[in-house]
């Protein structure tokens, strides 16, 4: 099996990975500002969630086909741009409604947080390469078993997401809350949430493998 000094390189460097600013965990710093310390957290298992594709991909090779066929990659890529900017399109559409976490915080609406960050993930093909350069990385080749190994490290990369991205959610509602009482400001913070979610949907669509 992996070493365990393996294990505590690769704790730390997702810990780093998962601190760095991507479209992830700002989607979910969005959401603590926006709806919730609940909304983040649901969000965050959504996406993480996604990750559970990524790693069983990586896992059995599949990840190879987004890194040798530029058509697979766009195609994959294209449609979780459009996402991400349907999104943002939602997010505008209703910037001037006052917030209301009862409704915020119910179980359709947190089911629909859950789905929305589950096809945000699986939707970036650049998750699936990053995934496949990754892993291997820390695989022990002298152990055997490479594939399990490959989903041991997955597992362990996703509960340090959902520790990460529920800290930041969480620590940005803590920061927004009494903001959120002001109706403008919370104006404010859905069109920023818009503008961020547009500008990572172009940022995807532009990305190469």
């Amino acid at each position: 099996m992996i070493e365990l000094s393996q294990v505590l390189i690769f704790i730390a460097a997702s810990f780093l990975l998962c601190l760095a600013p991507g479209p992830d965990n700002i989607y979910v710093l969005t959401q603590g500002i926006t709806k919730s310390k609940k909304a983040a957290i649901v969000t965050t298992l959504g996406l993480c969630s996604g990750l559970i594709i990524h790693t069983s991909a990586a896992a059995l090779g599949i990840s190879v086909i987004f890194q040798t066929s530029e058509m697979a990659f766009n195609i994959v890529k294209y449609i979780g741009a459009l996402y991400l900017l349907y999104i943002a399109y939602q997010a505008f559409k209703y910037r001037n409604e006052p917030l209301d976490l009862s409704v915020e915080n119910s179980s359709s609406q947190l089911k629909k947080l859950f789905f929305k960050g589950f096809i945000m993930n699986i939707l970036n093909p650049k998750v699936s390469i990053f995934f496949l350069a990754f892993l291997p990385q820390f695989v022990n080749t002298q152990a055997g078993n490479i594939p399990m190994q490959m989903i041991i490290l997955g597992i362990i990369f996703m509960i340090m997401t959902v520790i990460v991205f529920s800290s930041i959610g969480i620590a940005a509602n803590m920061l927004s809350v009494k903001l959120q009482k002001n109706p403008s400001i919370v104006k404010v913070m859905n069109i920023l949430t818009s503008t961020v979610l547009v500008a990572l949907g172009i940022k995807l669509a532009l990305s190469q493998r």
